[in-house]
């Protein structure tokens, strides 16, 4: 067998190369730069030339199944070196695990070695039985009957008090076998994937959100995540039995394929053990692994319908240069305010009571006219949790008596309360209690969600299906590289970024972001980014990989405030100069020909002439052409109101504008103004089919929607973006 790092090295990359629409070159390159430890953010964006301009999912996609594939190669050395130490390491097992794609693959060919606990085999084999296995299971033509065979084998001190004792140990011993052989278990398996059928059954007779799976089924390899997710919390609640079924004929015929020999006096007896291989040890086995594997792919589905989500949402543009005034609502406890101005920094806070029980609506319109108009309040931003509809009415009711022009939008308030309670709030407000941080936080939402969620755990922002029944670390991995591409995509302000937003950019740890704030709390405003080296323990390789992605608006060298990375700053200054610009021009603007100035040129020699190539000559002259550009402005703004409507306005037929709050396997929910999201099934979403909502909405589109119904007893309303407001069968 050949090295184990020569075969990994060359599996890696064929194996990658297979799965992903790379070339060899750009793999190579990717997993050399991975383990230099470079950063998924600085890879994508400063290293285009060497992976052919991968973007950061697919970068974060190649090192996730790098990573499986190392655990892999890891696996298969370890179980080679066991069978080496037994002395059962063959040529034909050798070759075997070198072609095992998989750990099912390789746990399969070290299953029959593996120790195990005592089993009706394991006890039949100490009474000396194996032998008389082997003579059964070789099914000789001319072989007497399995209880002629078994007389030199009966031992009543060893337990074997009569022949068909005997028999029963040596089937014991063959069912053992079969049900330990790698290929039998393949073709089983594969059968279980094609032919199954989840079967699920009422387990206690009581209506509940289960009802539609009280009987039950559909092929193991048409069902969709969400129903797999639906079926185990109904299972983990005691309201289903699941199951997986497959006809009973179609395993026994590969058992008996592999293990029967016509024609012998043996054949029934290894047939009956064939039998019982399948009914008590495989049955079982593969049922327990396709209903694992189910729930694995249910659950890959539902993080990636999160990281969806949670991208949409982290890239909603900001509400810039506004002040804005956040209301977190509440009943008993009153509404909670907080002012904050357009930098985000809190003017005022208080509590007023416009809801029941207290109802002192006259009194909290004061209080909030007076706010408004001292502060110049432009935008109400108001939670979307308790008590939010009758705030919601008081804010247009409010809004309407103003001499001045403002707005409300209704944010998401998930996962207000967890910032609020947390740390990270503590050390920002240590002079407020929780309830008004939430004011803070609801109010900075809409200024900047990205600069906010940030400093929010990403599983308690709400945006998925299912999240807690996900595995919790592969989830909490998933998002946090999803927050930390959308940090690096957006950048940050070198002097105004708080600590939890610094964490996420590429190359700075939570203890090196708390340096940074340290280091500029004490000895002022940054003044370029040159002097990120100064700040303690900030070396290197951590320079290389944030300060691209760092900005200082207000720096003396132009490009500190641009995209450009300092590396690349010889190359930016000797495009300005070779297109007839000085960097002052940059500054002020004036580069508005700069795009057609390098095509005049020829974009290849102008790349060879400054010494980059084509990815990073773009990605120069976009980020010069436009010094702190955010992706974000080119998005469309959040919907701002002035009114509102209740539930019961909606009516079939009526036209409304919408956004997109989540988006799920089923559909999308749509933000209408009546405080209840309406739901767009998958089938009136559009005409043609799609195999996923997200193939034509995201969270944070604006769209047209038209009413199909309204429950109000149940609170639901059901939408239609489609022009005929008919379903299509194949989508449901």
């Amino acid at each position: 067998m050949p090295s184990k790092g020569m075969v990994a090295a060359m599996d890696f990359t064929a194996a990658l190369c297979r799965e992903f629409p790379v070339n060899e070159t750009q793999v190579r390159n990717t997993v050399r730069l991975l383990d230099e430890g470079n950063t998924i953010p600085f890879i994508a964006r400063y290293r285009k030339e060497l992976t052919g301009s991968l973007d950061d999912q697919t970068l974060r996609a190649l090192a996730e199944r790098l990573d499986y594939l190392r655990a892999l190669e890891k696996r298969r050395g370890d179980i080679a070196a066991q069978l080496e130490e037994l002395g059962a390491l063959t040529h034909e097992l050798q070759t075997a695990l070198a072609a095992a794609d998989t750990l099912a693959e390789l746990e399969d060919l070290y299953r029959p070695y593996r120790p195990k606990r005592k089993t009706r085999a394991s006890a039949a084999r100490e009474r000396g039985l194996a032998p008389l296995a082997e003579l059964i299971f070789a099914q000789p033509p001319d072989s007497p009957p399995p209880e002629t065979l078994a007389v030199p084998f009966v031992d009543a001190e060893k337990g074997v008090s009569t022949p068909a004792d005997a028999v029963q140990g040596a089937l014991d011993i063959i069912a053992e076998q079969l049900s330990d052989d790698a290929d039998i278990r393949r073709r089983l398996r594969t059968l279980y994937q094609t032919q199954g059928v989840l079967r699920t059954s009422a387990a206690k007779q009581e209506d509940s959100v289960y009802s539609p799976y009280y009987d039950y089924a559909e092929a193991v390899s048409k069902i969709v995540p969400h129903r797999i997710l639906a079926v185990n919390r109904g299972e983990v609640e005691e309201y289903l039995r699941v199951c997986v079924a497959l006809d009973p004929a179609r395993a026994l015929a590969v058992l008996e394929s592999a293990a029967l020999r016509p024609g012998s006096a043996c054949t029934a007896a290894v047939r009956a053990a064939a039998a019982d291989a399948y009914d008590r040890l495989l049955r079982p086995s593969l049922e327990r692994e396709t209903r694992a594997g189910l729930t694995e792919r249910a659950q890959e589905a539902a993080i990636r319908v999160f990281a969806d989500n949670l991208r949409q949402l982290l890239m909603q543009p900001p509400v810039k240069g506004k002040t804005v005034l956040g209301l977190d609502p509440a009943y008993r406890t009153g509404c909670k305010v907080a002012v904050v101005d357009p930098t985000g920094k809190v003017l005022e806070t208080g509590v007023v009571y416009p809801t029941p029980p207290h109802n002192r609506t006259e009194e909290a319109a004061r209080t909030l006219t007076r706010m408004i108009e001292a502060h110049g309040v432009e935008v109400i931003s108001i939670g979307n949790g308790t008590a939010s509809r009758e705030t919601e009415r008081f804010a247009a009711e409010l809004i309407a008596r103003l001499s001045q022009p403002v707005a409300y939008a209704v944010v998401s308030e998930a996962g207000a309360s967890v910032y609020s309670a947390s740390k990270v709030a503590a050390e920002e407000f240590p002079q407020f209690d929780v309830s008004l941080r939430s004011a803070v936080s609801i109010a900075r939402r809409l200024q900047d969600p990205l600069a906010e969620l940030v400093k929010i755990d990403p599983k308690a922002i709400g945006v998925g299906q299912y999240q807690h029944d996900m595995p919790q670390k592969r989830l909490s991995e998933a998002l946090d590289g999803v927050v930390e591409d959308c940090v690096n995509a957006v950048g940050a302000d070198l002097n105004t970024a708080s600590a939890p937003l610094l964490a996420h950019i590429a190359g700075i740890s939570a203890a090196l972001a708390k340096s940074i704030v340290a280091y500029r709390e004490e000895h002022g405003a940054f003044m370029g980014r040159a002097q990120l080296k100064k700040v303690p323990k900030l070396g290197p390789k951590a320079f290389e990989q944030c300060a691209g992605f760092l900005r200082v608006p207000g720096g003396e060298n132009v490009l500190d405030r641009t995209a450009v990375h300092p590396e690349s700053y010889a190359a930016a200054e000797l495009l300005l100069t070779l297109c007839g610009y000085t960097p002052a021009d940059a500054a002020s603007g004036r580069i508005g020909e700069l795009s057609e100035r390098i095509a005049a040129l020829g974009e290849a020699e102008c790349a060879r002439r400054i010494g980059v190539g084509a990815p990073t000559l773009r990605d120069m002259a976009a980020a010069l052409a436009k010094p702190g550009r955010d992706p974000r402005d080119e998005l469309p703004p959040p919907v701002l109101r002035t009114d509102v409507l209740d539930i019961k306005d909606p009516s079939p037929g009526m036209e409304l504008s919408g956004t997109v709050r989540n988006v799920v396997d089923f559909g999308a929910f749509i933000d209408i103004g009546v405080h209840q999201d309406g739901l767009v099934h998958i089938s009136q979403i559009c005409s043609r089919y799609l195999r996923h909502p997200s193939e034509a909405l995201k969270v944070g589109d604006i769209v047209r929607v038209r009413v199909l119904s309204v429950d109000t007893a149940k609170q639901r309303i059901s939408l239609t973006m489609r022009e005929d407001g008919a379903g299509s069968e194949k989508a449901r």
